[in-house]
């Protein structure tokens, strides 16, 4: 008889984890989706909810979790600054509360568990492209350190678990991701550029627009990350995953109201306190050990979120004239 494996994927009703989810339900194992719904929503996975291999399960990951598995993806922590930042105290505990707890647990279960860091314990880079044995250049104390920190001190917790315990561990270095799903008020440069394109209104790019990311697409980021947890034991990473195709974040804002066919005018608004210059990560690793690189060309990924919003954003202007004429209906 064939055993199904079972996977718990924390923040598995976010945007990436919601993909996640999808991927691994369709690979035939049992999923258990846990969330707490602060960035996440039921929506993303509305699809495979009557599915008998998924669950989903409220609860917050700085509180223990009791469940049985037989691998987990740590993805829970809010990732967007606007979200982070709005109770950074709290992404603080989910970043290492949340890794103990789920450390734990993949300890008593011998389970492998893969942490989703981020490009972000790199802070604003002095070497470029970034490699995985850079260590860094991050404010400790800035208002961004409750996520860059935060995610620097799970990785540390996971090594000291993988050395102290001999747990199976796999830690990926995530690089900006988009794709369908994203939070439209995320503040992220993808959906902000998508939102207030589609609505007409001015595009606002912080700084002069000169500085760079590297942006991939959701499809190849989970390929990437179902990938490195079938990977051999030996390789723990740290591994970036990331699209290394540069672009300016003018270059990608211009691109944005070409593919909307739009005319939103470019608006230039203070760069945000210690947000990084450049940021492209160097995946050769990932590429040597893993066979992968991303497909999807970033035109491509874009109008597929482009897509995806404008249905969005017309199912919500639709919502909101059915309200307004129902509270002047029930006015007169």
């Amino acid at each position: 008889m064939h055993i199904r494996k079972r996977v718990l994927v924390t923040g598995g009703a976010g945007f990436l984890g919601s993909f996640l989810c999808e991927r691994l339900v369709a690979s035939g194992c049992d999923v258990l989706c846990v969330d707490n719904y602060f960035t996440g929503s039921r929506w993303n996975v509305s699809s495979l909810l009557g599915n008998p291999s998924f669950e989903c399960l409220r609860h917050d990951i700085t509180f223990p979790l009791y469940v049985e598995c037989d691998e987990i993806y740590n993805l829970a922590c809010p990732a967007s600054p606007v979200h982070y930042q709005f109770d950074p105290v709290q992404t603080t505990k989910t970043s290492i509360h949340g890794a103990i707890n789920m450390l734990g647990l993949a300890k008593r279960l011998h389970a492998k568990i893969l942490q989703a860091s981020t490009s972000e314990v790199y802070g604003d880079p002095e070497v470029h492209p970034q490699k995985e044995d850079y260590w860094g250049c991050v404010n400790p104390i800035g208002p961004r350190a409750c996520y860059d920190e935060g995610k620097r001190c799970a990785e540390t917790l996971f090594f000291d678990y993988h050395r102290q315990h001999q747990l199976q561990i796999k830690v990926a270095r995530i690089f900006n991701t988009y794709g369908p799903r994203m939070h439209p008020n995320d503040g992220r440069v993808v959906s902000n550029f998508i939102v207030q394109a589609l609505r007409g209104h001015d595009v606002t790019v912080y700084g002069d627009g000169s500085q760079t990311r590297s942006f991939c697409y959701v499809d190849d980021m989970v390929d990437g990350l179902v990938r490195l947890m079938g990977a051999p034991s030996s390789l723990t990473g740290p591994m970036n995953i990331g699209n290394p195709a540069e672009i300016s974040i003018r270059e990608l804002a211009e691109t944005v109201v070409e593919l909307v066919g739009g005319r939103s005018r470019l608006v230039f608004a203070p760069l945000p306190c210690n947000d990084p210059v450049r940021r492209r990560p160097d995946i050769d690793l990932a590429k040597k050990e893993l066979q992968w690189t991303p497909t999807v060309a970033l035109r491509d990924g874009l109008t597929r979120t482009i897509d995806y919003f404008d249905t969005l954003l017309s199912d919500m202007d639709s919502q909101t004239l059915k309200r307004l004429h129902m509270e002047r209906a029930d006015e007169s």
